[in-house]
């Protein structure tokens, strides 16, 4: 049985569509980084997206869990030309509608469609638990990535899995058993 336990990084205040750009994350919320420190299993391992919000994030709630190397396979959607807009912004809003409304194939322009993040983070994870089998891992990622493996535990479509709220720095647990995976709390904050 492998447990994930994805953390999306601290907060960026921006209001924009941010995927791939590096932005760091406010971390000055001390406290909530100790719950989420002492929440987290403490032999763990923990892996992040090597954008800067997520490795900090995980850079600050590391303590006795073996840090991995960071994986650019958890990082955000990448928004392509839509990268740092607002949703009003885009000129073309039929494009965007769709994109958001019915994810899977359609792509920013230069950017990725659904499938194509929902393959990239697959691999990822896959990669992890083959190197530790049964092992618990702390991810830290991004929206995006770690709905898309809410969809998965789920067994839901993209659309349904964009219901749920991910907050900075919430936990989402997801166990991987010979039943396959299993979704425990979604969005939990310690």
């Amino acid at each position: 049985m492998s447990r994930f336990f994805w953390v999306r990084h601290g907060p960026t205040h921006a209001k924009t569509m941010v995927g791939w750009s590096d932005l760091p994350a406010d971390l000055s919320d001390t406290a909530q980084l100790s719950r989420l420190n002492a929440h987290l299993p403490p032999e763990a391992l923990v892996i992040s997206s090597d954008l800067s919000r997520a490795a900090a994030t995980a850079d600050s709630i590391v303590g006795p869990r073996t840090r991995l190397p960071h994986d650019p396979d958890l990082r955000e959607i990448h928004f392509g030309a839509w990268e740092l807009q607002r949703f009003s912004d885009v000129e073309d809003q039929a494009h965007i509608r769709t994109y958001w409304e019915n994810p899977g194939d359609v792509r920013p322009p230069g950017g990725e469609s659904w499938h194509d993040v929902v393959a990239r983070v697959d691999r990822a994870v896959a990669r992890l638990i083959a190197a530790h089998p049964g092992r618990d891992i702390v991810a830290v990622a991004h929206f995006g990535v770690i709905l898309t493996q809410v969809q998965q535990a789920l067994q839901i479509g993209a659309y349904e899995a964009f219901s749920h709220k991910i907050e900075n720095l919430s936990v989402t647990e997801l166990t991987l058993g010979a039943e396959g995976w299993r979704a425990g709390r979604i969005n939990h904050l310690p």
